[in-house]
């Protein structure tokens, strides 16, 4: 019976564990986050994201996916402003398997084992950082950044963002300790 209570815990774990975007926030402690219903877009801070306007527009329909489920809606007058910033960077993995030297099972030399297998793969990893601004005060009052491996198969770019967005907004607003 014990084992049973214990299973959601560890699916979750599991679930969680798998997951290819690392995600984290930052959040002005003092702000009481209850109060804010509405937002609108930086429209002047996203027109500088040096992304394409295809890609632009796949972030935003998810943030307003994101934020309509969770009960905030569109407004000409907002609590909240939302803009968002991308980083990208090329990663390079160099493996190198059977090189012939080092330490290893017992002691001599193995013929079979000369000579070695070098691959290099390279991917894109990209950073995409969500700013949630008091549209009053025009301060920053919550950051949520994810980080992960970026596609450039259109099939798929959709959902990439979509679980870009939504892992990062799955932390707003802040949980109170």
């Amino acid at each position: 019976m014990k084992n049973i209570k214990f299973l959601p815990l560890l699916l979750l774990f599991v679930i969680t564990s798998c997951s290819s975007i690392k995600v984290n926030q930052d959040y002005d402690k003092n702000v009481s986050f209850d109060g804010y219903k509405t937002y609108a877009y930086h429209k002047s801070g996203i027109d500088k994201v040096e992304i394409s306007d295809l890609d632009k527009k796949r972030i935003l329909r998810s943030i307003d996916e994101v934020m309509a489920n969770k009960g905030f809606t569109k407004s000409e007058n907002p609590d909240l402003l939302i803009n968002f910033f991308t980083k990208e960077r090329e990663q390079v993995n160099v493996n190198q398997f059977n090189a012939g030297w080092g330490y290893g099972w017992g002691w001599g030399w193995n013929p079979w084992m000369w000579g070695g297998n070098t691959t290099i793969s390279r991917y894109s990893e990209g950073t995409l950082t969500i700013d949630i601004i008091d549209a009053k005060k025009k301060e920053l009052i919550w950051q949520g950044e994810g980080e992960g491996v970026l596609t450039k198969n259109t099939e798929k770019k959709e959902e990439n963002v979509k679980e870009f967005v939504t892992k990062i907004l799955a932390q707003y607003p802040p949980q109170k300790k």
